[in-house]
């Protein structure tokens, strides 16, 4: 008798996904660290990822408790299991960060960014520009004859959409926060 000839690596729909469970699969996470609010402390915990290769995707820094001078990280960074596992124990190990959490990890989270848009346009281009931000809920924040800049807040892969479209309208420039999150519940 010949052995089953399955693939190795079958979809992870399959009821006989082969795949090595230690492999190395790039991974986004979404961290928020809850840090001193004094100078140096954002340059040490960026040091830490640029220090050990590590890849920032998106980076947000705000004040979030002003009586006890804490500021608030949301950092999105990309990387396998292990690599991920060493970014938050290096993390924790920092002397002005209080709190690591991975948002990816710990549950459902809402992570919103904010986008602004300058989009060129005149006659037939304009007006399908306007339809498209309505379709998005995006507000116009500042309209001139050859030009209107868009607000828009969502998830980042609404802000790409959204870009992606514009592109052909006339998109001239984008500006974006970054990653804002929370743990919901």
């Amino acid at each position: 008798m010949s052995p089953l000839k399955i693939k190795k690596g079958t979809s992870r729909h399959s009821a006989y996904d082969l795949r090595d469970p230690n492999a190395d699969i790039i991974e986004t996470h979404t961290l928020t660290v809850i840090v001193d609010n004094e100078a140096g402390v954002l340059a040490r915990v960026i040091g830490l990822f640029s220090g050990r290769g590590y890849n920032i995707e998106s980076l947000t820094v705000a004040e979030v408790d002003h009586e006890g001078h804490r500021s608030r990280i949301t950092v999105v960074t990309t990387g396998t299991p292990a690599v991920i596992t060493q970014i938050k124990a290096q993390l924790g190990r920092m002397v002005p960060v209080h709190d690591v959490h991975d948002l990816t990890e710990e549950g459902p989270s809402v992570e919103r960014e904010l986008a602004l848009f300058k989009v060129a346009g005149s006659g037939d281009k304009r007006i399908e520009a306007l339809r498209l931000a309505e379709i998005f809920r995006a507000n116009v924040v500042d309209s001139t004859l050859k030009s209107f800049v868009f607000e828009m807040t969502g998830t980042s892969e609404k802000i790409d959409a959204f870009a992606d479209l514009m592109r052909p309208l006339g998109l001239l420039e984008v500006a974006r926060t970054g990653v804002a999150a929370l743990a919901r519940g």
